[in-house]
């Protein structure tokens, strides 16, 4: 039997992982994101969001087979047991540096929101205060987690919504505005693909790196009432939800401003918002970005915290990391966590932005690793089921190879990609001191997981 303080304790309920999948899709990558792939590839965009949405449609369909062939598993795990323990040593070791590193600056990021109503307060100061808020709620049960979690994504739901039906009240003319002939911005600069197939291909980098966040349901099925029948409606419902808070808000910020006019600077959620002319409307939205920033930080924490239980567990990481509170949640995870973030919010605001820019490049990376990882253990795993899940992939294994496919070409896009020498070299560079450790670690304490 087990110790009681090494058990997570299973707080998240079905609403909770619901608004968890949901959160993980939108984010600064909607809000923020968006003006880069509209600058790379023009209303065409849509393609890609719908193309790559049908890809992470087949990832989460393949991690939500695996967790109910294999109960109390997470991706961690189903790597391990997959492919054993070191190639599990890299990609949990990756999958902990990327929730890091996209705390610390989601926590700038809501420092300097904040700024916009305090501008006398120092950002360190902000995005300080900010951490302490975000790890406190981890140290409770984790149903808290989900509670917050649950009305952050609430509040991003609600900002999209409202932006579709201001959006599309707009373009038909029944809010009175400047914009003339909107459907005409769809194919009058340029035409609807203004950069060709190659440019809504090029988007598609981008787009993924946008998507990321969404197999964070793979850490918390562990921690699931019922996972058994609430993974299947998440992951059925993924292409409905790309398209109601990707491709429709897309659509409509094409409608009412040409893609070419579109700011990189601003959000352009705030522009068509500006348009509207409703009261409020920058405060409106730095609101809304800021939920979003302290979503993605809160889910940082948790990620970051359980991915440490999970590799505790696993002998890849220290065995101390894999003991829990009287709540049930890994408390040492949090604080090793809380000591790394606490510390670089202040280190990142003093170093040049550049560097957090550069550093932004390996979560993108590390992604696209795990994602991969997923449909190989799908491949690898499949053969090994004990009894047949009720929920399947199908027209497997077409549909996994395809993805992984479609995914190792935009990784490799990513390491060629001229734009990205200093944060491809500093993941390959990752991956080398990773595989390295973990030669070193297998000698000494490694063993591997029994589930």
């Amino acid at each position: 039997m087990k110790d009681n303080h090494q058990e997570l304790k299973k707080g998240l309920l079905p609403r909770h992982v619901q608004f968890m999948a949901l959160a993980g899709m939108i984010g600064t990558g909607i809000f923020k994101g968006s003006s880069d792939t509209l600058n790379i590839a023009g209303p065409s965009v849509v393609f890609t969001y719908l193309f790559g949405g049908l890809i992470l449609l087949v990832i989460m369909a393949a991690f939500g087979e695996m967790a109910i062939a294999f109960p109390n598993s997470n991706v961690q795990h189903l790597v391990n047991k997959a492919f054993g323990f070191q190639y599990s040593f890299i990609i949990g070791w990756l999958y902990w540096i990327n929730w890091t590193i996209v705390t610390i600056v989601e926590l700038l990021a809501a420092g300097s929101f904040l700024q916009f109503w305090l501008p006398s307060i120092p950002l360190w100061l902000l995005s300080f205060f900010c951490a302490v808020i975000i790890v406190g709620i981890n140290l409770f049960q984790v149903k808290y987690y989900g509670e917050l979690e649950f009305w952050f994504a609430g509040i991003k739901i609600i900002a999209l919504i409202a932006f579709i039906i201001l959006g599309c009240l707009l373009i038909l003319g029944i809010i009175p505005s400047t914009i003339q002939d909107p459907f005409s911005n769809y194919t009058a600069h340029s035409g609807f693909f203004p950069h060709g197939i190659k440019g809504t291909l090029s988007a598609l980098l981008v787009v993924m790196f946008s998507y990321g966040g969404a197999e964070l349901i793979g850490v918390a099925v562990t921690e699931t009432k019922d996972a058994e029948n609430v993974l299947p409606k998440i992951i059925k419902g993924a292409v409905w939800r790309v398209i109601i808070f990707y491709i429709m808000p897309i659509l409509i910020i094409c409608g009412i401003t040409p893609w070419n006019k579109v700011s990189s600077v601003d959000s352009p959620f705030v522009q068509v918002f500006s348009i509207t002319g409703l009261p409020g409307a920058a405060h409106i939205m730095n609101f809304v970005l800021l939920t979003a920033v302290l979503s993605a930080a809160n889910s940082g924490i948790y990620a970051t915290s359980r991915t440490l239980f999970s590799m505790a567990q696993s002998g890849v990481a220290l065995k101390r990391l894999a003991k829990t509170s009287s709540k049930g949640t890994p408390f040492n995870g949090i604080l090793i966590t809380s000591v790394f973030i606490l510390g670089a919010v202040y280190l990142a605001y003093l170093t040049p932005s550049q560097v957090i820019g550069y550093l932004m490049t390996i979560p993108g990376f590390t992604v696209m690793m795990i994602w991969i990882s997923i449909c190989a253990a799908h491949l690898k795993l499949r053969p090994q089921y004990k009894s047949q899940p009720a929920f399947k992939v199908k027209w497997f294994p077409i549909t996994t190879i395809f993805a992984m496919g479609s995914l190792s070409v935009i990784l490799i896009g990513f390491l060629f990609n001229s734009n990205n020498v200093i944060g491809s070299s500093v993941s390959i560079a990752t991956i080398g001191f990773l595989f390295i450790l973990s030669f070193i670690h297998k000698k000494t304490s490694a063993k591997e997981i029994t589930v």
